[in-house]
């Protein structure tokens, strides 16, 4: 077998979430330790929350929506998608670019920008390639709101390496993985309650459009009017809330593996109404506190389960989640209190629940790699090739 046909090179979820996963283990950790003084700074100009941020956002945040899309895609337009060679090239773009983050400080600044910027680049132009050239057959017809979103991350980019604009890339980078969560959410969800309950959950097209637009539109939150972002984030968050309502909650909780989806839609308007608040009434809140109720929240408590049901299904496997795979929901849940509910409570101890949700991130995707890793490197169990 030649190894550019090898299963690990048939479809964009299989080396990408390999790499989430490891990213998802080492990363947390590696910034606790560094954070608490017991590891050496990387080598770079940069501080080290612009490299935290950069590396959560684009090194494990874009493993996984690169390799979600690049998968998806292919059901989308019904192309085959990227593969062999292609993929081959762009997990080295994602290797080079964390080797570049940890050593700018030592390379020149044309090979910096090289390494920061080849992966991203090429995987936005690769992917809006596969669907403006396969807009007719496209099955979803409000993909092109990919189209606008995957160039922003580009500007979100660049801005959060700023040092002036560190703060606005932050909100940026929030914003565009936002609304890639609000769109895989909507089409999901449905999905995942008909097949688990055999019900039907509101899908109102104008809702739903008005929902992913007043996402797209907060993106761009930091150069917009104080009270024009106040009122965007409270009207986005009033018709979450509306939709929530309207979606069986109280049927979704009764399985971890489908609650697990709500508690992050759920993070996700925590998220805006602390911006609400943060804007408001509260403007000693700190921007911290927001952002990590969405990239615990959110990011964190939906990527795992979404993982494990992505690499099942494209697996050949049943995707039903058994113990051990709850344990990895429970654990990120618990990452969430460390982070966010205990230094609320016991400010003392910051470095210590830091440490703790960092200890959870790395157990709960060490048995992510323990499990799914061989079924990432495996051949289909039904016989089918990709």
């Amino acid at each position: 077998m030649k190894f550019s046909t090898h299963p690990l090179w048939l479809l964009g979820f299989r080396p990408f979430f390999i790499l989430a996963i490891l990213a998802g283990l080492t990363l947390p950790v590696v910034w606790s330790l560094i954070y608490s003084d017991v590891l050496a700074a990387p080598s770079t100009t940069f501080s080290m929350l612009q490299w935290h941020a950069h590396e959560m956002f684009f090194g494990f945040g874009w493993a996984v929506l690169g390799g979600f899309l690049l998968t998806a895609t292919r059901s989308w337009v019904k192309v085959r998608g990227y593969h062999g060679a292609a993929l081959m090239f762009l997990v080295a773009a994602w290797l080079l670019e964390r080797a570049g983050m940890w050593f700018e400080g030592l390379l020149p600044y044309w090979l910096f920008i090289v390494s920061n910027q080849l992966f991203l680049g090429s995987i936005v132009a690769m992917i809006a390639w596969t669907l403006a050239r396969n807009r007719k057959t496209d099955f979803y017809r409000d993909n092109f709101l990919f189209l606008l979103v995957l160039p922003m991350f580009l500007i979100s980019k660049n801005l959060l390496l700023s040092a002036d604009y560190f703060q606005d890339g932050l909100v940026m980078a929030v914003g565009l993985f936002r609304v890639a969560f609000l769109v895989m959410l909507e089409r999901t969800v449905t999905q995942f309650m008909r097949g688990s309950f055999q019900v039907e959950i509101l899908s109102n097209p104008k809702l739903n459009m008005a929902i992913k637009l007043s996402g797209l539109t907060l993106v761009f939150a930091s150069f917009l009017p104080q009270p024009v972002t106040v009122a965007l984030t409270l009207l986005a968050a009033l018709l979450l809330i509306y939709r929530f309502l309207f979606w069986k909650p109280y049927l979704a909780m009764q399985r971890l593996d489908i609650g697990i989806m709500y508690l992050g839609y759920l993070a996700i308007i925590a998220q805006l109404l602390i911006e609400v608040m943060r804007l408001t009434l509260y403007p000693e809140f700190s921007i911290s506190i927001s952002i990590h109720v969405f990239t615990f929240g959110a990011m964190g408590l939906i990527i795992p389960a979404m993982l494990m049901r992505v690499t099942r299904g494209h697996t050949g496997r049943v995707v039903v989640f058994d113990f051990r795979d709850k344990l990895v929901l429970w654990l990120m849940i618990l990452a969430f209190a460390y982070r966010l509910i205990a230094p609320q409570i016991d400010a003392a101890d910051y470095k210590v629940w830091i440490s703790l949700a960092a200890a959870c991130w790395f157990f709960s995707y060490s048995l992510l790699a323990w499990r799914y890793i061989p079924y990432l490197l495996q051949s289909r169990v039904d016989g089918k090739e990709h």
